[in-house]
């Protein structure tokens, strides 16, 4: 069998499985407390719901680009978050370091893999051969006849 044949599957379920576990990471987060923190909250089930929303329509068939900008976004936007509630704080809410452990690793390493696996799609798709096209003729019409007077 064609390798590249499986390689638009694999990469797709891939993406949908980092995508699926970077949610449910939120959505155990949101379980486990992060439900009670004003604003925060309603952002982890927010993005968990997305990731799994996104996660499914990825495993339905080959998307279009604006399902995978939109799984990329949600990954950015995870890590975006991350990096700002270590830095400036995100409404007020900031936390140090890797914590709480293991999920704060387990969140980067899905939303990285996301997007590096989404990367990689992409960049096969733009190197995916296109089927040849035979070229335009004009028609006989326009090379054998002259138009009536």
């Amino acid at each position: 069998m064609n390798a590249r044949r499986l390689l638009a599957p694999t990469l797709r379920s891939a993406t949908a499985a980092t995508l699926a576990a970077g949610g449910y990471i939120h959505a155990q987060l949101y379980i486990d407390g992060y439900r009670f923190i004003h604003l925060i909250g309603p952002l982890f089930l927010l993005q968990a719901s997305a990731s799994f929303a996104l996660a499914a329509l990825l495993l339905v068939g080959t998307p279009p680009l604006l399902l995978r900008t939109a799984a990329a976004g949600v990954a950015l936007g995870a890590l975006g978050g991350f990096t700002a509630s270590r830095t400036v704080g995100v409404f007020g809410f900031t936390e140090h370091g890797l914590q709480p452990e293991p999920q704060a690793v387990l969140s980067l390493l899905a939303e990285t893999g996301t997007l590096l696996l989404l990367a990689i799609w992409q960049v096969t798709l733009i190197r995916q051969p296109h089927a040849a096209r035979p070229p335009v003729s004009t028609s006989d019409w326009a090379t054998t006849r002259t138009p009536p007077n």
